[in-house]
């Protein structure tokens, strides 16, 4: 479950902010241009870019969460003083400041919250983060861009192949909650894309794809339910077994978090066709208790004293009822009364109280993984990071070995000191995510690759 959106309502990590600005002088206006700083949250810096097309308009860049071009309101400046906010965003970011001629800087307060960081802008461009594993072009093998029919929708992806005519034993990568698109990127990182040219350069061919509503695919993540997630997954391997370029008996699925959930789910159709799961991160318990225990050890590991992390413990239980029993106005209801508790500066926009409250989510709360794992005969491989506050292996590692007990080639592994994504991690916290350089642990991938190898040999 990444960041998972039912999180996001009650943890609202400080990560958006806003800018703008200009002055009273004759054109051009001194801060039109490109800008970029850190807001100084400690520990944890995050770098901005703002561009100031003039004196009441801006947007502002944060590459560490994704925000590209977002356009800046209540953008005001002087040479007496600067000051900008962002709209409908938790904790009522703002900044106020002022432009320095002399030093030609913008420095000032940004506060969201009730809490205040310090924020000092010069001149250019926000440099993108240090992501090192990254591939890049050139590449030595075969990229193309493919697409699929699921039901009524299209589903559009990216297929890398070893050089050759094969046939390549494949593997189809199935993304974690939320929407993502099909390098599963966030917070400057594309994890599936550094997993697709990994396996990839080791002798299979990989297919990743947009989820639905994202990119190139179609239909709307928020009104599906597994079925309908599972079905894209088979159409997906269906896609593969029926190319010519792939060999049919060997196609096998790699899900990431909630992609754990519904590999098995696939794999474990009497005639899915897939020859091996890998589970990275996948829960072996069902979804509601995966969100309590989140909540719980986010909390807790963020610093909120005993009676706030018992407090959003019981919201995200009493939420997690309502949707595992499909009624979601209850929990809208519900959610909407957690949010007015909540100090003013606090509070989410009601509207996106209600719209993270989804059919989507409620499938994920209801689901039980039990009975799709335990019905597996095929190699899987399951490996959980140490550190991980998502899905956290005290809570899953067990049931994940008793419900593959049967299987006669299943691999239960934690890789200690490792987060949600694989990444180094001190804290496991996934606000810490963006400060990693690390994408995925190289002894992750290694580990991957030997067991995949050692099972199912590339030509």
């Amino acid at each position: 479950m990444r960041t998972g959106r039912l999180i996001a309502l009650v943890l609202f990590v400080v990560g958006v902010l806003v800018a703008g600005c200009s002055s009273d002088s004759n054109p051009p206006e001194p801060t039109t241009g490109d800008w970029h700083g850190d807001i100084e949250i400690p520990d944890h810096p995050l770098a901005v870019g703002v561009t100031f097309t003039s004196k009441d308009t801006a947007t502002i860049d944060i590459p560490l969460r994704g925000m590209t071009g977002t356009r800046l309101t209540d953008v005001q400046s002087s040479r007496e003083g600067v000051s900008f906010a962002i709209a409908d965003v938790p904790g009522d970011p703002k900044f106020h400041g002022t432009y320095d001629q002399g030093a030609d800087r913008i420095t000032g307060d940004f506060t969201q919250s009730g809490k205040t960081f310090k924020l000092s802008l010069q001149r250019g461009k926000v440099a993108p983060p240090n992501r090192p594993q990254t591939p890049k072009e050139p590449f030595p093998y075969k990229s193309e861009d493919v697409t699929y029919r699921s039901g009524d929708i299209t589903i559009a992806g990216t297929l890398t192949k070893p050089e050759g005519s094969g046939p390549f034993p494949a593997v189809l990568l199935i993304t974690g909650s939320g929407p993502q698109d099909r390098n599963e990127e966030l917070m400057g990182h594309k994890p599936f894309l550094l997993v697709a040219d990994t396996l990839t350069r080791s002798g299979y061919a990989v297919l990743r794809s947009d989820d639905r509503g994202v990119g190139g695919t179609g239909g709307k993540l928020d009104d599906a339910n597994y079925t309908d997630l599972s079905n894209d997954a088979a159409a997906g391997v269906g896609f593969l077994r029926g190319r010519p370029d792939i060999d049919p008996t060997r196609v096998g699925l790699f899900g990431h978090s909630e992609g754990g959930y519904l590999a098995p789910l696939v794999a474990s159709r009497p005639d899915s066709g897939v020859a091996f799961a890998i589970l990275m991160a996948g829960p072996g318990v069902p979804g509601a208790d995966v969100l309590v225990e989140q909540t719980r050890l986010i909390a807790a590991a963020g610093g909120a004293p005993a009676d706030e992390v018992d407090t959003q413990v019981r919201q995200t239980t009493e939420l997690a009822a309502f949707l595992k029993a499909g009624d979601l106005a209850g929990a809208k209801d519900a959610a909407r009364k957690q949010n007015a508790a909540l100090p003013p500066e606090k509070r989410a926009p009601e509207s996106e109280v209600d719209a993270g409250i989804t059919p989507n989510l409620a499938a994920l709360v209801a689901y039980d993984p039990a009975p799709a794992l335990k019905a597996l005969r095929i190699p899987v491989l399951a490996f959980y990071g140490g550190n991980d506050l998502q899905v956290p292996p005290s809570q899953s590692e067990q049931p994940m070995r008793d419900n593959l007990a049967a299987d006669p080639d299943a691999t239960v592994h934690v890789f200690p000191g490792l987060n949600h994504l694989m990444q180094p991690t001190k804290t496991g916290l996934p606000s810490e995510y963006s400060s990693i350089e690390t994408t995925i642990s190289p002894e992750v991938l290694t580990f991957v690759t030997g067991w995949l190898t050692q099972r199912v040999q590339p030509k």
